[in-house]
């Protein structure tokens, strides 16, 4: 899996623990359990890995950091909500 796809998957990831409310371990686990959220992460099983609960976090933190993860949430649910899609 190429950097820029996985960081595509991990924002999706990011994505689907926000909308969730799902802690770290237990978006990893998800991943591991639920076959619509890998889906959507587009994390193929066989050719790829699930990223574990430590690159969750950091993930996470990297936006934190950069003061961006509230603009890009922000973003998506008013894109959602312009095609008329609720979560």
């Amino acid at each position: 899996m190429s950097y820029t796809t996985r960081r595509g998957a991990t924002l999706r990831i990011h994505l689907l623990q926000q909308w969730f409310t799902l802690s770290d371990p237990l978006m990893e686990e998800m991943l591991i359990d639920t076959p619509c959220f890998r889906r959507f992460a587009r994390i193929d099983m066989i050719e790829g890995r699930i990223p574990d609960e430590t690159t969750i976090l950091n993930f996470r933190h990297l936006l934190e950091e950069h003061q961006i993860a509230e603009q890009i949430f922000e973003s998506v649910n008013q894109s959602l909500t312009e095609k008329g899609v609720m979560l």
